[in-house]
């Protein structure tokens, strides 16, 4: 049995049934009253946010997480499917665990959060930065660098990407998978 003291960030937490995951997290002290400690939750198992209030030393249901590397293969009728690197074994999940389906690509690797109660995928992340190639843009015009103006590109994995004018087509980006902007241009 775990207490209120024992909260960090990416926990997950069995709240009314439903799981959540700890995204921010802190306590407020007053000189009459007893400590409070608060929570900003992510739903693992459904698309809610929530903040959650405890009186401090409160018994909280934490839920054991193991973190698998799967690799993608490919989506189909059943979903996304992916291969366990250990097992060999394929599953395939809906898109709505996955955190950004739109930045997948064939044989690439991720991470699986498995829910040890029940070992059911609970999420799935991909790597924080991914590096892919520009399949489409408009042509940027040469010495236009100064200002920071952007222009919509297509991605190999069929995403739009908001680039600099200086990016052209084929070549390679890192895009920030949690936030879907354009970090840098990668040399070959």
């Amino acid at each position: 049995m775990a207490n209120t003291s024992d909260i960090s960030r990416g926990m997950i937490l069995k709240l009314d049934g439903s799981l959540y995951t700890v995204v921010e997290f802190g306590e407020n002290k007053t000189a009459r009253a007893a400590a409070k400690v608060w929570a900003k939750l992510k739903g693992v198992d459904n698309n809610r946010s929530i903040e959650k209030t405890w009186n401090s030393g409160d018994s909280i249901f934490p839920v054991r997480v193991e973190r698998k590397n799967f690799q993608y293969l490919y989506k189909d009728d059943t979903g996304y499917n992916f291969m366990d690197n250990e097992t060999f074994e394929q599953i395939a999940l809906q898109e709505s665990i996955i955190d950004a389906p739109q930045f997948l690509k064939e044989d690439q690797e991720v991470s699986v959060l498995v829910n040890t109660e029940t070992e059911q995928p609970m999420s799935v992340e991909l790597p924080d930065k991914i590096v892919s190639k520009v399949i489409y843009t408009e042509p940027g015009l040469r010495g236009d660098t100064a200002t920071r103006t952007l222009k919509p590109s297509k991605i190999e994995t069929g995403a739009t990407v908001m680039v600099p004018l200086f990016v052209n087509e084929g070549e390679l980006i890192r895009v920030n998978t949690k936030t879907g902007d354009y970090i840098e241009r990668v040399k070959e």
